[in-house]
Protein backbone atom coordinates (compact mmCIF):
# COMPACT_ATOMS: atom_id res chain seq x y z
CA UNK A 1 0.00 0.00 0.00
CA UNK A 2 1.24 3.55 -0.70
CA UNK A 3 0.87 4.55 2.94
CA UNK A 4 3.38 1.88 3.88
CA UNK A 5 6.13 3.38 1.73
CA UNK A 6 8.52 5.43 3.81
CA UNK A 7 10.87 8.01 2.41
CA UNK A 8 14.57 7.28 2.69
CA UNK A 9 16.23 10.01 4.78
CA UNK A 10 18.35 12.51 2.88
CA UNK A 11 21.55 11.48 4.62
CA UNK A 12 21.25 7.81 3.63
CA UNK A 13 20.51 8.76 0.04
CA UNK A 14 23.26 11.26 -0.66
CA UNK A 15 25.85 9.20 1.17
CA UNK A 16 25.58 6.62 -1.57
CA UNK A 17 27.66 9.06 -3.64
CA UNK A 18 31.35 9.98 -3.28
CA UNK A 19 32.14 12.54 -0.58
CA UNK A 20 33.01 15.22 -3.17
CA UNK A 21 29.53 14.95 -4.67
CA UNK A 22 27.87 15.10 -1.24
CA UNK A 23 29.76 18.31 -0.41
CA UNK A 24 28.91 19.81 -3.79
CA UNK A 25 25.21 19.01 -3.38
CA UNK A 26 25.22 20.66 0.03
CA UNK A 27 26.95 23.74 -1.40
CA UNK A 28 24.45 23.92 -4.24
CA UNK A 29 21.57 23.89 -1.78
CA UNK A 30 23.02 26.49 0.57
CA UNK A 31 24.05 29.04 -2.06
CA UNK A 32 20.48 30.11 -2.67
CA UNK A 33 20.04 32.38 0.38
CA UNK A 34 22.61 35.00 -0.61
CA UNK A 35 20.00 37.63 -1.58
CA UNK A 36 17.19 37.00 0.89
CA UNK A 37 18.28 39.58 3.47
CA UNK A 38 17.92 42.32 0.83
CA UNK A 39 14.17 41.79 0.63
CA UNK A 40 13.15 40.88 4.18
CA UNK A 41 11.96 44.43 4.97
CA UNK A 42 11.01 46.11 1.68
CA UNK A 43 10.16 49.80 1.91
CA UNK A 44 6.62 51.04 1.41
CA UNK A 45 6.08 52.30 -2.12
CA UNK A 46 3.58 54.93 -3.17
CA UNK A 47 1.37 53.96 -6.10
CA UNK A 48 1.14 57.62 -7.16
CA UNK A 49 3.40 58.55 -10.07
CA UNK A 50 5.62 61.50 -9.00
CA UNK A 51 4.70 64.80 -10.65
CA UNK A 52 8.18 65.23 -12.08
CA UNK A 53 8.11 61.77 -13.64
CA UNK A 54 4.79 62.56 -15.34
CA UNK A 55 6.14 65.85 -16.73
CA UNK A 56 9.17 64.07 -18.19
CA UNK A 57 6.90 61.41 -19.67
CA UNK A 58 4.70 64.02 -21.35
CA UNK A 59 7.74 65.75 -22.80
CA UNK A 60 9.11 62.49 -24.20
CA UNK A 61 5.73 61.65 -25.71
CA UNK A 62 5.82 64.96 -27.62
CA UNK A 63 9.34 64.15 -28.83
CA UNK A 64 8.26 60.75 -30.14
CA UNK A 65 5.33 62.31 -31.98
CA UNK A 66 7.40 65.11 -33.54
CA UNK A 67 6.62 64.84 -37.25
CA UNK A 68 9.55 67.05 -38.28
CA UNK A 69 12.21 64.58 -37.12
CA UNK A 70 14.17 62.88 -39.88
CA UNK A 71 14.32 59.08 -40.21
CA UNK A 72 17.67 58.67 -38.47
CA UNK A 73 16.68 60.89 -35.54
CA UNK A 74 13.35 59.09 -35.06
CA UNK A 75 14.96 55.65 -35.26
CA UNK A 76 17.59 56.56 -32.68
CA UNK A 77 14.97 57.97 -30.33
CA UNK A 78 12.83 54.82 -30.52
CA UNK A 79 15.87 52.57 -30.09
CA UNK A 80 17.03 54.47 -27.02
CA UNK A 81 13.55 54.42 -25.46
CA UNK A 82 13.33 50.66 -25.97
CA UNK A 83 16.82 49.81 -24.78
CA UNK A 84 16.47 52.03 -21.70
CA UNK A 85 13.48 49.93 -20.67
CA UNK A 86 10.79 52.62 -20.81
CA UNK A 87 9.05 51.70 -24.08
CA UNK A 88 6.08 50.28 -22.14
CA UNK A 89 5.08 53.89 -21.41
CA UNK A 90 4.96 54.77 -25.11
CA UNK A 91 3.68 51.69 -26.92
CA UNK A 92 1.03 53.55 -28.93
CA UNK A 93 3.41 56.31 -30.05
CA UNK A 94 6.09 53.82 -31.06
CA UNK A 95 3.61 51.71 -33.00
CA UNK A 96 2.38 54.74 -34.96
CA UNK A 97 5.93 55.89 -35.74
CA UNK A 98 7.17 52.46 -36.86
CA UNK A 99 4.07 51.82 -38.97
CA UNK A 100 4.73 55.09 -40.79
CA UNK A 101 8.37 54.12 -41.31
CA UNK A 102 7.33 50.69 -42.57
CA UNK A 103 4.90 52.22 -45.05
CA UNK A 104 7.80 54.13 -46.60
CA UNK A 105 10.30 51.26 -46.39
CA UNK A 106 12.18 50.89 -49.66
CA UNK A 107 15.04 48.49 -50.30
CA UNK A 108 16.35 50.72 -53.07
CA UNK A 109 17.00 53.80 -50.95
CA UNK A 110 20.71 54.14 -50.22
CA UNK A 111 20.90 54.60 -46.44
CA UNK A 112 24.20 54.20 -44.63
CA UNK A 113 24.75 50.77 -43.03
CA UNK A 114 23.97 51.95 -39.51
CA UNK A 115 20.61 53.48 -40.45
CA UNK A 116 19.58 50.63 -42.77
CA UNK A 117 20.32 48.00 -40.11
CA UNK A 118 18.70 49.96 -37.29
CA UNK A 119 15.54 50.47 -39.34
CA UNK A 120 15.42 46.76 -40.20
CA UNK A 121 15.89 45.71 -36.55
CA UNK A 122 13.30 48.06 -35.09
CA UNK A 123 10.68 47.06 -37.67
CA UNK A 124 11.34 43.34 -37.17
CA UNK A 125 11.15 43.80 -33.37
CA UNK A 126 7.75 45.37 -33.94
CA UNK A 127 6.64 42.27 -35.85
CA UNK A 128 6.83 43.90 -39.28
CA UNK A 129 8.37 41.53 -41.82
CA UNK A 130 10.54 43.83 -43.91
CA UNK A 131 12.82 42.16 -46.45
CA UNK A 132 16.43 41.35 -45.64
CA UNK A 133 17.24 42.11 -49.28
CA UNK A 134 17.85 45.65 -48.06
CA UNK A 135 21.39 44.48 -47.20
CA UNK A 136 22.21 43.34 -50.75
CA UNK A 137 23.29 46.92 -51.52
CA UNK A 138 26.20 46.47 -49.11
CA UNK A 139 27.68 43.56 -51.09
CA UNK A 140 30.30 43.66 -53.82
CA UNK A 141 30.18 42.12 -57.29
CA UNK A 142 31.34 38.76 -55.90
CA UNK A 143 28.45 38.57 -53.45
CA UNK A 144 30.50 39.33 -50.34
CA UNK A 145 29.98 42.17 -47.89
CA UNK A 146 32.17 45.08 -48.93
CA UNK A 147 35.53 45.20 -47.17
CA UNK A 148 35.22 48.94 -46.62
CA UNK A 149 32.42 48.26 -44.13
CA UNK A 150 34.99 46.90 -41.68
CA UNK A 151 36.06 50.50 -40.99
CA UNK A 152 32.51 51.45 -39.99
CA UNK A 153 32.36 49.91 -36.52
CA UNK A 154 29.11 51.65 -35.63
CA UNK A 155 27.49 50.35 -38.80
CA UNK A 156 28.93 46.86 -38.30
CA UNK A 157 27.53 46.74 -34.76
CA UNK A 158 24.13 47.83 -36.04
CA UNK A 159 24.18 45.12 -38.72
CA UNK A 160 25.26 42.51 -36.18
CA UNK A 161 22.29 43.34 -33.93
CA UNK A 162 19.85 43.41 -36.86
CA UNK A 163 20.97 40.03 -38.19
CA UNK A 164 19.81 38.32 -34.97
CA UNK A 165 16.21 39.00 -36.03
CA UNK A 166 16.55 36.56 -38.94
CA UNK A 167 14.38 33.57 -39.77
CA UNK A 168 15.18 30.32 -41.57
CA UNK A 169 16.21 30.72 -45.18
CA UNK A 170 17.57 34.26 -44.82
CA UNK A 171 21.15 33.34 -45.71
CA UNK A 172 22.27 36.94 -46.04
CA UNK A 173 21.63 37.48 -42.31
CA UNK A 174 23.65 34.38 -41.44
CA UNK A 175 26.46 35.81 -43.58
CA UNK A 176 26.05 39.16 -41.83
CA UNK A 177 26.49 37.60 -38.38
CA UNK A 178 29.65 35.77 -39.49
CA UNK A 179 31.04 38.87 -41.22
CA UNK A 180 30.34 41.31 -38.40
CA UNK A 181 31.41 38.96 -35.62
CA UNK A 182 34.83 38.44 -37.21
CA UNK A 183 35.16 42.12 -38.10
CA UNK A 184 34.20 43.41 -34.68
CA UNK A 185 36.48 40.97 -32.88
CA UNK A 186 39.39 42.03 -35.08
CA UNK A 187 38.73 45.73 -34.44
CA UNK A 188 38.49 45.49 -30.63
CA UNK A 189 42.09 46.45 -29.88
CA UNK A 190 41.84 49.60 -32.00
CA UNK A 191 38.66 50.98 -30.44
CA UNK A 192 38.14 53.49 -27.67
CA UNK A 193 37.45 52.02 -24.25
CA UNK A 194 33.78 53.00 -24.46
CA UNK A 195 33.19 51.54 -27.92
CA UNK A 196 35.20 48.40 -27.16
CA UNK A 197 33.03 47.73 -24.11
CA UNK A 198 29.90 48.22 -26.21
CA UNK A 199 31.19 45.74 -28.79
CA UNK A 200 32.18 43.14 -26.19
CA UNK A 201 28.77 43.35 -24.58
CA UNK A 202 27.00 42.90 -27.91
CA UNK A 203 29.19 39.98 -28.97
CA UNK A 204 28.39 38.23 -25.72
CA UNK A 205 24.69 39.01 -25.61
CA UNK A 206 22.97 40.65 -28.60
CA UNK A 207 19.90 42.78 -27.89
CA UNK A 208 17.50 40.12 -29.21
CA UNK A 209 18.71 37.60 -26.60
CA UNK A 210 19.06 39.96 -23.64
CA UNK A 211 16.45 40.21 -20.87
CA UNK A 212 14.82 43.67 -21.09
CA UNK A 213 15.54 44.72 -17.49
CA UNK A 214 19.14 43.53 -17.74
CA UNK A 215 19.60 45.40 -21.03
CA UNK A 216 18.02 48.51 -19.50
CA UNK A 217 20.45 48.45 -16.57
CA UNK A 218 23.40 48.08 -18.91
CA UNK A 219 22.23 50.65 -21.44
CA UNK A 220 21.48 53.34 -18.86
CA UNK A 221 25.18 53.35 -17.95
CA UNK A 222 26.24 53.27 -21.59
CA UNK A 223 23.79 55.91 -22.81
CA UNK A 224 24.93 58.40 -20.18
CA UNK A 225 28.43 58.40 -21.77
CA UNK A 226 27.13 59.51 -25.18
CA UNK A 227 27.76 63.20 -25.78
CA UNK A 228 24.53 63.46 -27.76
CA UNK A 229 22.31 61.69 -25.22
CA UNK A 230 18.86 63.08 -24.51
CA UNK A 231 19.00 64.41 -20.95
CA UNK A 232 15.23 64.24 -20.51
CA UNK A 233 15.12 60.62 -21.63
CA UNK A 234 18.07 59.61 -19.46
CA UNK A 235 16.61 61.22 -16.35
CA UNK A 236 13.22 59.60 -16.98
CA UNK A 237 14.84 56.19 -17.55
CA UNK A 238 16.81 56.41 -14.30
CA UNK A 239 13.80 57.46 -12.27
CA UNK A 240 11.62 54.78 -13.85
CA UNK A 241 14.24 52.06 -13.33
CA UNK A 242 14.60 52.85 -9.63
CA UNK A 243 10.84 53.07 -9.10
CA UNK A 244 10.26 49.76 -10.87
CA UNK A 245 13.13 48.18 -8.95
CA UNK A 246 11.52 49.18 -5.65
CA UNK A 247 8.23 47.68 -6.83
CA UNK A 248 10.10 44.46 -7.61
CA UNK A 249 11.70 44.54 -4.18
CA UNK A 250 8.31 44.94 -2.52
CA UNK A 251 6.83 42.07 -4.51
CA UNK A 252 9.84 39.88 -3.81
CA UNK A 253 9.63 40.75 -0.13
CA UNK A 254 6.14 39.25 -0.07
CA UNK A 255 7.30 36.18 -1.97
CA UNK A 256 10.21 35.55 0.41
CA UNK A 257 7.80 35.70 3.37
CA UNK A 258 5.68 33.04 1.64
CA UNK A 259 8.84 31.00 1.00
CA UNK A 260 9.91 31.19 4.64
CA UNK A 261 6.38 30.34 5.80
CA UNK A 262 6.52 27.20 3.65
CA UNK A 263 9.68 26.17 5.58
CA UNK A 264 11.31 24.99 2.37
CA UNK A 265 14.78 24.55 3.87
CA UNK A 266 13.38 22.26 6.56
CA UNK A 267 10.86 20.33 4.48
CA UNK A 268 13.06 19.90 1.40
CA UNK A 269 16.71 19.98 2.51
CA UNK A 270 17.80 18.21 -0.68
CA UNK A 271 16.36 20.87 -3.03
CA UNK A 272 18.03 23.94 -4.48
CA UNK A 273 16.98 27.05 -2.55
CA UNK A 274 16.63 29.63 -5.31
CA UNK A 275 13.67 31.90 -4.63
CA UNK A 276 15.44 35.13 -5.66
CA UNK A 277 16.91 33.51 -8.76
CA UNK A 278 13.41 32.28 -9.65
CA UNK A 279 12.08 35.81 -9.30
CA UNK A 280 14.85 37.18 -11.52
CA UNK A 281 13.85 34.47 -14.03
CA UNK A 282 10.27 35.72 -14.43
CA UNK A 283 9.76 38.99 -12.46
CA UNK A 284 6.22 38.08 -11.41
CA UNK A 285 4.55 36.71 -8.28
CA UNK A 286 2.57 33.79 -9.72
CA UNK A 287 5.34 32.69 -12.06
CA UNK A 288 7.98 32.90 -9.32
CA UNK A 289 5.98 30.68 -6.99
CA UNK A 290 5.36 28.16 -9.78
CA UNK A 291 9.00 28.12 -10.89
CA UNK A 292 10.24 27.70 -7.32
CA UNK A 293 7.88 24.78 -6.70
CA UNK A 294 8.93 23.20 -10.01
CA UNK A 295 12.55 23.47 -8.89
CA UNK A 296 11.71 21.50 -5.73
CA UNK A 297 9.70 19.00 -7.77
CA UNK A 298 12.53 18.61 -10.29
CA UNK A 299 15.04 17.88 -7.53
CA UNK A 300 12.59 15.44 -5.93
CA UNK A 301 12.33 13.40 -9.13
CA UNK A 302 15.93 13.94 -10.13
CA UNK A 303 17.88 13.22 -6.96
CA UNK A 304 15.71 12.24 -4.00
CA UNK A 305 12.60 10.11 -4.43
CA UNK A 306 12.73 6.37 -4.97
CA UNK A 307 11.03 4.94 -8.05
CA UNK A 308 8.12 3.64 -5.96
CA UNK A 309 7.65 6.96 -4.17
CA UNK A 310 7.74 8.88 -7.43
CA UNK A 311 5.20 6.52 -8.95
CA UNK A 312 2.78 7.33 -6.14
CA UNK A 313 3.49 11.06 -6.37
CA UNK A 314 2.89 11.05 -10.13
CA UNK A 315 -0.41 9.18 -9.75
CA UNK A 316 -1.53 11.55 -6.99
CA UNK A 317 -0.93 14.61 -9.13
CA UNK A 318 -2.92 13.00 -11.94
CA UNK A 319 -5.88 12.53 -9.53
CA UNK A 320 -5.50 16.04 -8.06
CA UNK A 321 -7.45 15.76 -4.82
CA UNK A 322 -6.57 16.45 -1.19
CA UNK A 323 -7.13 12.83 -0.15
CA UNK A 324 -4.24 11.79 -2.40
CA UNK A 325 -1.81 13.37 0.06
CA UNK A 326 -2.90 10.96 2.79
CA UNK A 327 -1.85 8.03 0.61
CA UNK A 328 1.68 9.35 0.12
CA UNK A 329 4.79 8.88 2.27
CA UNK A 330 5.50 11.97 4.37
CA UNK A 331 8.22 13.45 2.16
CA UNK A 332 6.18 13.11 -1.05
CA UNK A 333 3.06 14.34 0.74
CA UNK A 334 4.79 17.61 1.58
CA UNK A 335 5.64 18.21 -2.07
CA UNK A 336 2.12 17.36 -3.17
CA UNK A 337 0.42 19.57 -0.59
CA UNK A 338 2.64 22.54 -1.51
CA UNK A 339 1.64 22.18 -5.17
CA UNK A 340 -2.04 21.65 -4.31
CA UNK A 341 -2.24 24.67 -2.01
CA UNK A 342 -0.37 26.92 -4.43
CA UNK A 343 -2.76 26.03 -7.23
CA UNK A 344 -5.73 26.68 -4.96
CA UNK A 345 -4.32 30.13 -4.15
CA UNK A 346 -3.74 30.89 -7.83
CA UNK A 347 -7.21 29.63 -8.69
CA UNK A 348 -8.77 32.05 -6.18
CA UNK A 349 -6.76 34.91 -7.64
CA UNK A 350 -7.79 34.00 -11.19
CA UNK A 351 -11.44 33.85 -10.15
CA UNK A 352 -11.24 37.41 -8.80
CA UNK A 353 -9.98 38.52 -12.22
CA UNK A 354 -12.65 36.63 -14.14
CA UNK A 355 -10.10 34.11 -15.40
CA UNK A 356 -11.21 31.01 -13.50
CA UNK A 357 -11.11 28.94 -16.72
CA UNK A 358 -7.32 29.31 -16.86
CA UNK A 359 -6.49 27.18 -13.81
CA UNK A 360 -7.69 24.06 -15.66
CA UNK A 361 -4.97 24.52 -18.27
CA UNK A 362 -2.38 25.14 -15.56
CA UNK A 363 -3.29 21.85 -13.87
CA UNK A 364 -3.16 19.90 -17.13
CA UNK A 365 0.28 21.35 -17.88
CA UNK A 366 1.50 20.26 -14.44
CA UNK A 367 0.16 16.74 -14.96
CA UNK A 368 1.97 16.47 -18.28
CA UNK A 369 5.21 17.75 -16.75
CA UNK A 370 5.33 15.27 -13.86
CA UNK A 371 4.60 12.39 -16.24
CA UNK A 372 7.74 13.38 -18.13
CA UNK A 373 9.72 13.79 -14.90
CA UNK A 374 8.68 10.29 -13.93
CA UNK A 375 9.53 8.82 -17.33
CA UNK A 376 13.05 10.20 -16.99
CA UNK A 377 13.44 8.93 -13.43
CA UNK A 378 12.54 5.43 -14.65
CA UNK A 379 15.13 5.66 -17.42
CA UNK A 380 17.70 6.64 -14.78
CA UNK A 381 16.86 3.78 -12.42
CA UNK A 382 16.84 1.25 -15.26
CA UNK A 383 20.14 2.56 -16.63
CA UNK A 384 18.42 3.06 -19.97
CA UNK A 385 19.91 5.40 -22.56
CA UNK A 386 17.23 6.30 -25.11
CA UNK A 387 18.00 7.45 -28.63
CA UNK A 388 18.25 11.20 -29.08
CA UNK A 389 14.88 11.27 -30.87
CA UNK A 390 13.21 9.29 -28.06
CA UNK A 391 14.85 11.47 -25.42
CA UNK A 392 13.69 14.72 -27.01
CA UNK A 393 10.06 13.55 -27.10
CA UNK A 394 10.13 13.60 -23.31
CA UNK A 395 12.84 16.20 -22.67
CA UNK A 396 11.11 18.98 -24.60
CA UNK A 397 8.39 18.79 -21.95
CA UNK A 398 10.51 17.93 -18.90
CA UNK A 399 12.49 21.15 -19.45
CA UNK A 400 9.27 22.73 -18.04
CA UNK A 401 8.97 25.45 -20.68
CA UNK A 402 5.72 24.16 -22.26
CA UNK A 403 4.17 24.36 -18.80
CA UNK A 404 5.70 27.74 -17.98
CA UNK A 405 4.46 29.12 -21.30
CA UNK A 406 0.92 28.32 -20.18
CA UNK A 407 1.51 29.76 -16.70
CA UNK A 408 2.99 32.97 -18.15
CA UNK A 409 -0.40 33.81 -19.68
CA UNK A 410 -2.27 33.58 -16.36
CA UNK A 411 -3.47 36.90 -15.02
CA UNK A 412 -3.56 38.67 -18.39
CA UNK A 413 -7.00 40.25 -18.50
CA UNK A 414 -7.68 40.54 -22.23
CA UNK A 415 -10.53 39.45 -24.47
CA UNK A 416 -8.13 37.09 -26.26
CA UNK A 417 -6.72 35.40 -23.13
CA UNK A 418 -8.77 32.19 -23.35
CA UNK A 419 -7.90 31.70 -27.01
CA UNK A 420 -4.24 32.44 -26.28
CA UNK A 421 -4.06 29.87 -23.45
CA UNK A 422 -5.80 27.25 -25.57
CA UNK A 423 -3.32 27.98 -28.35
CA UNK A 424 -0.19 27.85 -26.20
CA UNK A 425 -1.11 24.63 -24.39
CA UNK A 426 -1.13 22.80 -27.75
CA UNK A 427 2.69 23.08 -28.03
CA UNK A 428 2.87 25.50 -30.99
CA UNK A 429 6.04 26.06 -32.99
CA UNK A 430 7.31 28.93 -30.82
CA UNK A 431 6.97 26.84 -27.63
CA UNK A 432 8.72 23.92 -29.31
CA UNK A 433 11.56 26.28 -30.29
CA UNK A 434 11.71 27.65 -26.74
CA UNK A 435 11.89 24.10 -25.39
CA UNK A 436 14.71 23.18 -27.78
CA UNK A 437 16.68 26.18 -26.53
CA UNK A 438 15.91 25.39 -22.89
CA UNK A 439 16.71 21.70 -23.07
CA UNK A 440 19.84 21.82 -25.21
CA UNK A 441 21.44 24.84 -23.52
CA UNK A 442 20.87 23.19 -20.15
CA UNK A 443 22.29 19.84 -21.25
CA UNK A 444 25.35 21.35 -22.92
CA UNK A 445 26.55 23.02 -19.71
CA UNK A 446 25.30 20.58 -17.07
CA UNK A 447 25.73 17.06 -18.49
CA UNK A 448 29.30 16.55 -17.21
CA UNK A 449 28.40 17.33 -13.59
CA UNK A 450 25.10 15.45 -13.73
CA UNK A 451 26.74 12.25 -14.97
CA UNK A 452 28.98 12.20 -11.87
CA UNK A 453 25.95 10.96 -9.91
CA UNK A 454 22.99 8.72 -10.78
CA UNK A 455 21.14 10.79 -13.37
CA UNK A 456 19.07 10.32 -16.50
CA UNK A 457 21.19 10.40 -19.65
CA UNK A 458 21.43 13.89 -21.12
CA UNK A 459 21.00 14.94 -24.74
CA UNK A 460 24.74 14.44 -25.20
CA UNK A 461 24.74 10.76 -24.15
CA UNK A 462 21.54 10.08 -26.10
CA UNK A 463 22.94 11.66 -29.25
CA UNK A 464 26.09 9.54 -28.96
CA UNK A 465 23.90 6.48 -28.40
CA UNK A 466 21.92 7.12 -31.58
CA UNK A 467 24.87 8.19 -33.73
CA UNK A 468 27.71 5.83 -32.86
CA UNK A 469 31.18 7.11 -33.63
CA UNK A 470 30.18 10.74 -33.06
CA UNK A 471 32.29 12.71 -30.58
CA UNK A 472 30.92 14.77 -27.72
CA UNK A 473 32.23 17.91 -29.42
CA UNK A 474 30.37 17.05 -32.63
CA UNK A 475 27.16 16.47 -30.66
CA UNK A 476 27.46 19.84 -28.94
CA UNK A 477 28.16 21.56 -32.26
CA UNK A 478 24.97 20.03 -33.65
CA UNK A 479 23.03 21.25 -30.60
CA UNK A 480 24.35 24.79 -31.05
CA UNK A 481 23.09 24.81 -34.65
CA UNK A 482 19.69 23.59 -33.45
CA UNK A 483 19.61 26.40 -30.88
CA UNK A 484 20.35 28.95 -33.63
CA UNK A 485 17.51 27.52 -35.74
CA UNK A 486 15.17 27.57 -32.74
CA UNK A 487 15.85 31.29 -32.27
CA UNK A 488 14.95 31.81 -35.92
CA UNK A 489 11.66 29.99 -35.36
CA UNK A 490 10.90 32.26 -32.40
CA UNK A 491 11.66 35.28 -34.58
CA UNK A 492 9.34 34.00 -37.28
CA UNK A 493 6.44 33.44 -34.88
CA UNK A 494 6.85 37.04 -33.68
CA UNK A 495 6.20 38.45 -37.17
CA UNK A 496 2.81 39.50 -38.50
CA UNK A 497 0.37 37.92 -39.04
CA UNK A 498 0.88 36.64 -35.49
CA UNK A 499 -1.07 33.67 -34.10
CA UNK A 500 -1.80 35.64 -30.90
CA UNK A 501 -1.07 39.25 -29.80
CA UNK A 502 2.56 40.26 -29.33
CA UNK A 503 2.24 40.88 -25.56
CA UNK A 504 1.61 37.14 -25.15
CA UNK A 505 4.46 36.14 -27.48
CA UNK A 506 6.89 38.42 -25.64
CA UNK A 507 6.46 36.29 -22.54
CA UNK A 508 7.67 33.25 -24.46
CA UNK A 509 10.50 35.28 -25.98
CA UNK A 510 11.63 36.38 -22.52
CA UNK A 511 11.67 32.77 -21.29
CA UNK A 512 14.17 32.03 -24.08
CA UNK A 513 16.20 35.07 -23.07
CA UNK A 514 16.47 33.71 -19.52
CA UNK A 515 18.31 30.69 -20.89
CA UNK A 516 20.90 32.96 -22.49
CA UNK A 517 21.37 34.73 -19.16
CA UNK A 518 21.59 31.61 -16.96
CA UNK A 519 22.92 28.82 -19.19
CA UNK A 520 25.18 30.43 -21.79
CA UNK A 521 28.48 29.16 -20.38
CA UNK A 522 27.51 27.26 -17.23
CA UNK A 523 24.52 26.13 -15.20
CA UNK A 524 24.20 29.42 -13.36
CA UNK A 525 20.90 28.44 -11.78
CA UNK A 526 22.53 25.59 -9.88
CA UNK A 527 25.77 27.57 -9.43
CA UNK A 528 23.90 30.78 -8.67
CA UNK A 529 26.97 32.70 -7.45
CA UNK A 530 27.83 33.08 -11.16
CA UNK A 531 24.91 35.45 -11.71
CA UNK A 532 24.96 37.21 -8.35
CA UNK A 533 26.15 40.47 -9.89
CA UNK A 534 23.64 40.64 -12.74
CA UNK A 535 20.77 39.78 -10.38
CA UNK A 536 21.93 42.48 -7.99
CA UNK A 537 22.15 44.99 -10.86
CA UNK A 538 18.48 44.46 -11.63
CA UNK A 539 17.00 43.90 -8.17
CA UNK A 540 19.17 45.58 -5.51
CA UNK A 541 21.53 48.22 -6.94
CA UNK A 542 19.69 51.42 -7.77
CA UNK A 543 20.81 53.72 -10.58
CA UNK A 544 22.68 56.81 -9.41
CA UNK A 545 21.97 60.31 -10.75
Amino acid sequence: MPSQVSAVPLQSKVCQHPLSIVLLLLFIHQSGDQFLSCFSEPETISTVVPHELQELKDELRRMLMNASDGLSQKLNMIDSVQRLGVAYHFEAEIEVALNEIAANFNNEIKYDLYTAALQFRLLRQQGIKVSCDTFQKFKDSRGNFEECLLKDVRGMLSLYEAAHLGIRGEDILDEAIAFTTTGLQSALNQLSMQLAEQVRHALRRPIRKCLPRLEARHYISLYSTYESHNKTLLKFAKMDFNLLQRLHQKELGGITKWWEKEEVSTKFPYARDRIVECYFWVLGKIMTKIVSVLSILDDTYDAYGTNEELQFLTESIQRWDTEAADMLPESMGKVYLMIFQLYNDIGEEMEKQGLSFSIHYAKEAMKKLVQCYHAESKWRDEGYIPTFAEYMQIALFSCSYPMLSVISFLGIVESSTKEAIEWVQNFPKIVEALSVIGRLMNDIVSHTFEQERPHVASAVECYLEQYGGTSKEEAIEYFRKEIVNAWKDINEQCLKPMPIPMFFLERILNLARVMDALYKDDDAYTNSYLVRDIIASVLTKSVSF
